[in-house]
Formats: C-alpha cells, sequence, structure tokens
C-alpha cells in the first residue's frame, strides 16, 4: 500500500536579503494546488529533412508556484519578498537569492536553491464565489535536489 497524503507538508522559506533566518510556509490555500512543482522538459526533439531524429537538451528553470491564504502571515511574509524584489521608478531592487526547503509527511525533502520570485500579485483580488482569491507567488530555480523517503522495513 502507498500512502499519498499530504497532510502536514511545508515550505521553508529564506530570502538572502528579506529573509536570512527564513520562515515556514503552512498556510497554504484551499482552492487552489499548495505548490505546484509542473512538469519540465529535459529534452527537445526534431526530425531532421532525412527523418532522422534529432534531440538537443538545454538548461531550464524549475519553477514552482505557491499559493497561500490572503492575509495570513505567510501571504504577508511573501508579500514583503515581493515588495523588496519588484522593479520600479526610484525604488531599490532587493536581490533576493531565495531557496525553498520542502518536508513531506513520509520523511522526503525538496530543496529549491540559486532561485527568484518571478511573478506575484500586488494585491487582493475579490473572486466571484464572493471570496477573496487566494494569493500566488511563483518562483524559479537553477537547482534542485531531493531526498527520498525511509523505506518501510
Amino acid at each position: 500500500m502507498h500512502d499519498v497524503s499530504a497532510i502536514g507538508v511545508a515550505l521553508r522559506c529564506t530570502a538572502s536579503v528579506s529573509f536570512p533566518s527564513g520562515f515556514t510556509v503552512t498556510a497554504f490555500a484551499d482552492d487552489a494546488d499548495p505548490f505546484d512543482l509542473p512538469a519540465i522538459d529535459i529534452a527537445t526533439p526534431a526530425m531532421n529533412v532525412n527523418g532522422d531524429l534529432v534531440v538537443f537538451s538545454a538548461p531550464v528553470p524549475v519553477t514552482i508556484t505557491l499559493n497561500v491564504i490572503p492575509g495570513s502571515e505567510d501571504d504577508e511574509n511573501l508579500s514583503v519578498i515581493f515588495d523588496a524584489n519588484r522593479p520600479g521608478k526610484n525604488k531599490r531592487h532587493a536581490g533576493d537569492v531565495i531557496t525553498l526547503v520542502g518536508t513531506y509527511p513520509d520523511g522526503s525533502t525538496i530543496t529549491l536553491s540559486e532561485g527568484k520570485m518571478t511573478n506575484g500579485m500586488p494585491g487582493s483580488s475579490a473572486a466571484s464565489a464572493g471570496r477573496i482569491k487566494s494569493k500566488a507567488y511563483a518562483f524559479a530555480f537553477q537547482n534542485i535536489a531531493r531526498t527520498r523517503a525511509a523505506s518501510a522495513a
């Protein structure tokens, strides 16, 4: 049997300038995926004029989107990073380098490092359902490392 429950998942976020000690993200949204780590292409196939398969690989960033409860402490902390790194006229850019460390209920971990926040919501939006929309924050990372869960004996 495989238990794939996500109850208890958490992320530790550090931002080199804004939050060097980091904070733990657990206030995940209930109306969107808590964090989405989409598939990435590791090779691009093509066919040459003679019908031969040609494949090439190029590095691509690892992206992740966090969806948190609007107004939560996690939202406030992530919005600090967003505001500090949003470029603007007469505004100093923080240049945070982000690291996320995720821990799963089975004991496995994922570490995303050498990253930047790439997208966020500058304010709150209302949904047609009559509630404030979950806040989404997107990141891109250069490196990823995983540890596997200890196998049951």
